[in-house]
């Protein structure tokens, strides 16, 4: 049976290696073509407040050539609310940021932050955006979400990444995220996972029933150095699709 899951690529470190030199290459807009080419379901990129990578021209660059979806992570705050109600991206998806993070380090606390998400979400809902929360797979989290109204969740998969190879906290850590799809789908809300997936480890959260999305970024641009983007999409996908589930 294929695995039908979708594959977002997450573009941001070509931004990050373009910006280390300035100027314009490696061109933004050739990775989220190539990667559509090769099979890509969704491109997503994260617009982050101090602009380390990707920034508002590239948003707008990527959306005039692409005609998968576009999936934009954002902090949730009014000014990045404001980005997204002007590009309008296909979805959003609120990450918790942290200046001084080199990547993203956890979930949102969707719980600790109720009140300010229900207005954020509620405007993105009105102006027809879907909406995602990146969250750890924690039973109190999703049942914030289902408060808010919110109907699909991306599970950070960081800590399994962390432990694969370790088999006590591999199995720690992808139960817990198996507990979180049941109870996230018991309520009616769709799961996506990410963070820290490659070509090891993935297949096990791939195999998880119910889950209808991986986005991958870092190890997909890292291994693309040494073998081209196109060639390592064709390898992650084909993967993915023989991950039984």
């Amino acid at each position: 049976m294929i695995n039908n899951i979708r594959l977002g690529v997450n573009i941001d470190h070509v931004a990050t290696l373009r910006n280390a030199r300035g100027g314009n290459d490696p061109q933004i807009t050739r990775a989220a073509i190539i990667a559509e080419n090769a099979g890509a379901d969704l491109i997503t990129v994260h617009v982050r407040e101090d602009r380390r990578h990707v920034n508002e021209n590239d948003l707008k660059s990527i959306l005039s050539v692409i005609k998968i979806p576009l999936n934009l992570e954002i902090a949730a705050n009014p000014d990045m609310i404001e980005i997204a109600n002007r590009y309008k991206p296909h979805s959003v998806c609120f990450v918790p940021e942290n200046r001084k993070e080199i990547t993203t380090e956890g979930g949102l606390d969707v719980s600790k932050n109720f009140n300010k998400l229900e207005k954020l979400v509620k405007d993105e809902l009105d102006n027809d955006i879907n909406v995602t929360l990146f969250i750890d797979p924690d039973k109190d989290q999703i049942i914030a979400t289902k408060d808010l109204g919110v109907k699909v969740v991306e599970l950070h998969t960081g800590a399994y990444a962390e432990g694969f190879g370790m088999q006590l906290n591999l199995e720690t850590e992808l139960n817990k995220i198996k507990e979180a799809v049941q109870i996230a789908n018991d309520f009616n809300i769709n799961c996506h996972a990410g963070h820290g997936l490659n070509f090891e480890n993935v297949s096990l959260i791939a195999s998880i029933p119910k889950i209808k999305e991986l986005n991958i970024g870092h190890f997909l641009i890292s291994d693309a150095i040494f073998n081209g983007l196109e060639n390592s999409i064709f390898k992650m996908k084909k993967i993915i699709k023989e991950s039984t589930i």
